[in-house]
């Protein structure tokens, strides 16, 4: 793998459009209800994922053992409530797999899978996102059945 290749991701959302390019590069993620938390006296919101690098390509490299994960650590500016939906905050051991973070009016959506859902209550989108550690190997690649399987 080439050096470039291995580079940490380090991304600022500040409007609709760069929140889309977190949204893109968190896909997948998975997330630890344990690693939740909001922070009111900081109107800030953090979690700590664990995401596919879907930048590395398509596909492992020839000789390469497959895919690669690495944990990143997401926070949220100005957030003055946090509601949650489809989970309960107590348990520890769920694991939500992200789907999507989208804004909504004075809001920001993280939408996981199963329905859960997150919605933080926002004065503006301001996000940043910085992997944490290296990356390491995983055979596995996310799979979409309703995207994948269309032919």
């Amino acid at each position: 793998m080439a050096p470039d290749d291995r580079a940490a991701l380090k991304l600022r959302a500040e409007d609709g459009e760069d929140l889309a390019v977190i949204s893109a590069c968190l896909q997948d993620a998975l997330v630890s209800v344990r690693d939740l938390a909001y922070v009111p006296e900081d109107h800030t919101f953090l979690l700590v994922a664990n995401r596919f690098r879907w930048e590395g390509g398509l596909g492992p490299a020839p000789g390469e053992m497959g895919y690669q994960r690495t944990l990143c650590g997401v926070t949220f500016g100005e957030v003055s409530a946090v509601s949650y939906s489809g989970f309960r905050r107590s348990e520890d051991d769920r694991i939500l797999s992200l789907l999507a973070i989208r804004p909504a009016s004075a809001a920001i959506l993280l939408e996981f899978s199963g329905g859960a859902a997150i919605r933080l209550e926002v004065a503006r989108i301001l996000c940043h996102a910085t992997d944490i550690g290296e990356p390491w190997p995983t055979p596995w690649q996310p799979r979409h059945e309703d995207v994948d399987d269309r032919a």
